[in-house]
C-alpha cells in the first residue's frame, strides 16, 4: 500500500511482435487516461511502456532515431516467427525493450496489488501473450487484466492465449471500473459520467514529453465498413472546447510540450461548435504548438474557414480520409466522402498556405474484391487535386461489415488466426491486385506504406528500417 492506505497497480503497454512497425505518435492513450483515474483515486501507480526507450533512461541502447515531432523509429530485436507465417519471406521482430531490461525495471518497483495490460492491433498479440508470461516470471501470484483493441475485438481469443486473469472487452465504462474496484478491495471505486469527466492522461508519468496525444472526442458519428470505431466507443462525444484548450496549456506551459498529435476519430465534425472554438482558443492563448493529425480528417468539413485556421493554429500534419476516387466503392463502404469534396479540401489548404506536399490523402489498398486498376486511378486523381497519395493497406478487422467479404475471399484463415488480420500480409490479395502488383504501387509512390487507420488510435506502420 501506498502512503494514502490505497493499494497499487501497474498499467503495461506490451512489446510488439511484427514485420514492420514505426511511430507515429503511438502512446497508450486510454492506458493513461486510465492511470490518470486511479491515481485521483489516491491509488498507488506505476507505470511500463515496453516500447518506450525514455523510460529506461539509465539503459546503454544504441536510441532509435526520431524527429523533433517525437515520431520515428522503435528499439527492436529479431525474433523467430510464429509458426503459421513461417513462409512469409520477410523478417520478424520485437519491437521494443530487450526483455532484461524490462524485468529489471519490474524488479525495482513496488509490488503490485493489480496489473492492467493494454492491447492494440489484433495481430500484435503475440506481443502481448508474451508480456504476459514476463510478468508472471518476475512478480508472480499477481492479478492480470487485460483491456484494448485487441481484447474487444478478439475477447474469446484472447481469453485462451493471452495468459490474463480476466479480459474486459469493450470500451471503458464504469462497470470495468467496478470490476477493478473488487480486486482492490474498494467498492467505492467507480465512474459516474464517463470519458467527459476523466482527469487528463497521466503523460507525466514518461521522463521526457516530446509530445502529447490528445482526444477530443469518443466515438465517429459515421459507419464505414471497415472501421471498427462503434465497438471501441460508445455513442459519440464531444468535450466542451475550454477544457481541450486548458489541456493544451498544461502540456504546453507546465511541461514544454509543443507537439500534439490527435487521437480523434471526427476531429473536424461540426465544426463551428468544436474545432473552430479550440483553434481560436489556442491563437488568442499564443500558444505556439505543432498540431498533427495523423488518424485523418474528414474532407466534407474542411471548408475556406475550417482549413484557414488549421494553417493559423499551427498544424503541420494534415492527412485526409479519402480511401477511394472510384464512386461506387465510396458507397459501398460509408459514403462519406466524394471526388468533388477532395478537391474542395485540397483547394481551400492550398489557399490557406499548405504546400500540396503537405497534404497527405490516405488511399486505400487490398480491400475485399479491389482491383488494382481502382488504386492507381486513385492515385492519379489525387495528384492531379494537387495533393500526396499515400497507401494505406487494408487490415481485416473483426466485427466490422467487411469482415465477413474479407474472410470468404482471403487465403489466410482470418477468423481463427489474427496473425492473418495483419495488413503486411496484403490479406486479401488475388488475381485482380496481387502482392507484385502492389509492391510496384508502393515503388512508384517512393514511400512506406500504411496500415489502414481503421482504429481510434494512431498506430501506423512504416518500413521500419527495412526488412
Amino acid at each position: 500500500m501506498n502512503s494514502s492506505g490505497k493499494k497499487s497497480v501497474l498499467l503495461v503497454n506490451p512489446w510488439i511482435h511484427d514485420f514492420a512497425a514505426y511511430d507515429l505518435w503511438m502512446k497508450p492513450l486510454g492506458l493513461l487516461y486510465l492511470a490518470g483515474i486511479l491515481r485521483a483515486g489516491g491509488y498507488g501507480v506505476s507505470f511500463l511502456d515496453c516500447l518506450e526507450v525514455s523510460c529506461f533512461p539509465d539503459a546503454r541502447l544504441r536510441k532509435p532515431t526520431k524527429k523533433e515531432s517525437g515520431q520515428g523509429h522503435l528499439y527492436k530485436e529479431m525474433i523467430p516467427k510464429p509458426r503459421v507465417l513461417g513462409e512469409i519471406p520477410r523478417r520478424y521482430r520485437r519491437y521494443g525493450l530487450p526483455s532484461e531490461i524490462v524485468k529489471e525495471f519490474v524488479l525495482r518497483i513496488p509490488r503490485p496489488d493489480l496489473i492492467l495490460v493494454t492491447s492494440s492491433m489484433t495481430y500484435w498479440y503475440s506481443g502481448v501473450v508474451e508480456t504476459i508470461q514476463m510478468l508472471r516470471e518476475v512478480i508472480p501470484r499477481i492479478p492480470i487484466f487485460l483491456g484494448g483493441i485487441y481484447a474487444t475485438l478478439c475477447p474469446e481469443h484472447a481469453q485462451r492465449v493471452s495468459g490474463a486473469d480476466r479480459v474486459l472487452p469493450g470500451p471503458w465504462d464504469g462497470e470495468k471500473l467496478r470490476i477493478i474496484g473488487e480486486i482492490l478491495e474498494d467498492p467505492s471505486l467507480k465512474e459516474e459520467k464517463g470519458f467527459l469527466s476523466w482527469p487528463f492522461p497521466a503523460f507525466d508519468l514518461y521522463p521526457r514529453l516530446p509530445y502529447v496525444c490528445i482526444l477530443t472526442r469518443s466515438g465517429c458519428p459515421f459507419s464505414c465498413t471497415y472501421c471498427a470505431s462503434h465497438r471501441l466507443a460508445k455513442g459519440f462525444e464531444s468535450r466542451d472546447p475550454k477544457d481541450v484548450i486548458g489541456e493544451l496549456e498544461h502540456w504546453h506551459k507546465n511541461f514544454g510540450v509543443k507537439d500534439f498529435a490527435f487521437y480523434d476519430d471526427a476531429l473536424l465534425v461540426r465544426p463551428t461548435e468544436h474545432i473552430l472554438p479550440i483553434l481560436r482558443g489556442v491563437i488568442g492563448k499564443g500558444l505556439s504548438c505543432r498540431f498533427h493529425a495523423p488518424n485523418a480528417l474528414h474532407v466534407k468539413c474542411i471548408d475556406r474557414e475550417v482549413a484557414d485556421f488549421l494553417y493559423r493554429a499551427g498544424f503541420k500534419t494534415i492527412r485526409l480520409g479519402f480511401e477511394t476516387s472510384e464512386e461506387t466503392t465510396q458507397s459501398q463502404t460509408g459514403g462519406k466522402v466524394s471526388n468533388q469534396d477532395l478537391r474542395g479540401a485540397v483547394e481551400n489548404l492550398i489557399k490557406a498556405g499548405y504546400a500540396g506536399q503537405e497534404i497527405g490523402v490516405y488511399l486505400m489498398a487490398g480491400l475485399p474484391g479491389q482491383r488494382v486498376e481502382e488504386v492507381e486511378d486513385s492515385i492519379a486523381f489525387v495528384k492531379d487535386a494537387g495533393a500526396r497519395p499515400i497507401l494505406v493497406e487494408y487490415s481485416p478487422i473483426p466485427g466490422t461489415a467487411l469482415f465477413d467479404k474479407a474472410r470468404r475471399m482471403s487465403q489466410f484463415d482470418l477468423e481463427r488466426e489474427p496473425l492473418f488480420q495483419n495488413n503486411s500480409l496484403l490479406p486479401c490479395r488475388w488475381e485482380g491486385f496481387t502482392w507484385e502488383d502492389f509492391q510496384r504501387l508502393k515503388k512508384s509512390l517512393k514511400e512506406p506504406s500504411l496500415p489502414f487507420p481503421s482504429f481510434p488510435s494512431p498506430f501506423k506502420k512504416g518500413d521500419g528500417g527495412g526488412d
